[in-house]
């Protein structure tokens, strides 16, 4: 839900854009009932925004003529979007972009004020955004990426409270390493002091953030993402699956989502240890791989794939 003071300056925001609106166009576009509009037009007023109000069935609002705001003036939730816009543009790998994004961020930072400043520059820091495959976004909650990006950069501690697949509530202190952003989810990826281990958390699962007073440090070079990655493709499941692809490592990522499984490079080949609870659509995967392979375990997804390459060939002869 969006806070009244992001409602207060679009309300600004856009008196500056249109000049003068009538006060139910204006309301309609913040979303919010004529008497609320009076109310943010008076909290403009309080701190010094000249706003002429024209009473009447046809009357509206107006900024005073010849008044000009400050170059730029940003919510929290609206400088995370603009770090995350910037983060995005640079990691995308465009050449031609790389200039603007950084004449950009540095724009944005010196009209920032100093905790704001801070808290794009923990984004910039701490963030990595997975942008290989398209995914809708999930519901997510920017207080918690803000406050665990804002940990990691200055190494401190934190309790989460965090809400699990299953419906279980737990607390525990958690050094948050780092934030990545994968398949339409946000994680956050540090040492959990509960499980005394490195573990992800999905950040709309998590109720709650308090900064502790104590630091930590992050291992040098820690990619979250990449452990990110690992943890998804290692996870415990029915199967353990091992397959040799008679392709190199780069051709067998392109046609293989990274996730599937660990890849490594075998000879001339690929190496596959994967894990699955589904040998059906394990054996669809490697059935429409434009290369061969051996399927070294489990003897089952042998039988699955063959079971695959009856159905095939009897749909093709109808």
């Amino acid at each position: 839900m969006e806070r009244p003071a992001t409602r207060i300056l679009a309300v600004l925001e856009l008196l500056q854009a249109h000049g003068r609106l009538p006060g139910s166009a204006l309301a309609e576009k913040v979303g919010v009932d004529v008497r609320t509009l009076r109310r943010y037009i008076g909290a403009l007023e309080d701190i010094g925004i000249p706003v002429v109000a024209e009473r009447g069935r046809y009357g509206g609002y107006a900024l005073t003529t010849g008044f000009k705001l400050p170059p730029m003036m940003f919510t929290d939730d609206e400088a995370l979007a603009l770090s995350l816009g910037l983060l995005a543009a640079r990691q995308l790998g465009l050449a031609e972009a790389a200039p603007a994004t950084v004449s950009a961020q540095a724009k944005l930072e010196r009209v920032m004020p100093v905790a704001l400043r801070r808290r794009a520059r923990a984004i910039d820091e701490t963030v990595t955004l997975d942008l290989a495959r398209n995914a809708a976004a999930s519901g997510g909650d920017n207080d918690a990426l803000r406050g665990l990006s804002a940990a990691a950069q200055a190494r401190q501690r934190v309790r989460l409270r965090y809400r699990s697949a299953q419906g279980e509530d737990s607390e525990r202190e958690f050094d948050a390493y780092g934030l990545a952003w994968r398949n339409g989810r946000w994680y956050v990826v540090g040492h959990c002091r509960l499980r005394g281990g490195v573990r992800s958390f999905r950040l709309d699962r998590i109720l709650d953030v308090q900064p502790l007073p104590a630091s930590f440090g992050r291992p040098e070079g820690f990619d979250a993402l990449a452990h990110l990655r690992h943890s998804i493709a290692t996870m415990p499941r029915t199967h353990p699956v091992e397959v040799r692809f008679a392709a190199d490592l780069a051709t067998a990522r392109r046609f293989l989502f990274e996730a599937i499984g660990v890849f490594e490079p075998d000879g001339d080949g690929t190496l596959l240890s994967a894990q699955t609870d589904h040998l059906d659509w394990f054996a669809r995967e490697l059935a429409r791989l434009p290369f061969d392979f051996e399927i070294r375990r489990p003897a089952a997804l042998r039988n699955a794939l063959r079971e695959h390459a009856r159905r095939l060939a009897r749909s093709a002869g109808d």
